[in-house]
């Protein structure tokens, strides 16, 4: 089990200012940050990050979310970080997220769910590959 994690702060929850809020809960869950930045996502890029999810029926819809505007993207550092991180987060349908969950509180739907979470050790590990080099990383 890897102790980081990766997470994007979506378009969405960047363009209404929560940013700053959701990285404040995310220290004090008690995540180091390991790597940060602040990017825009082409749509090559988006395209290639959700690569995974090519074949299914919202691919197009995400890649222009993704790309739509900036996000934060983030390794994260935490005993256990991808499981506490998936908690943290909460469920993909901010109406399904428990109460005090980044997207319970900054989501507004399903689509536009304010952050991306890793759900595997190796996603992280794919995932923040694809954002940061080994250099950009403490």
């Amino acid at each position: 089990m890897s102790n980081r994690t990766f997470t994007m702060i979506k378009p969405d929850a960047t363009a209404k200012g929560y940013t700053g809020a959701i990285l404040d809960m995310i220290i004090k869950a008690g995540f180091t940050v390991k790597a940060m930045k602040w990017t825009k996502l082409s749509t090559e890029q988006a395209g290639l990050f959700y690569d995974i999810h090519r074949e299914r029926p919202f691919f197009g819809e995400l890649v222009d979310f993704m790309s739509s505007g900036p996000i934060v993207a983030a390794v994260l550092e935490k005993d256990n970080a991808v499981a506490d991180f998936r908690k943290l987060i909460g469920a993909t349908n901010p109406a399904q997220a428990e109460e005090g969950t980044i997207r319970k509180l900054y989501a507004a739907s399903v689509g536009e769910n304010a952050v991306h979470g890793s759900d595997s050790d190796e996603n992280a590990a794919i995932e923040s590959d694809f954002f940061f080099s080994r250099l950009e990383r403490f």
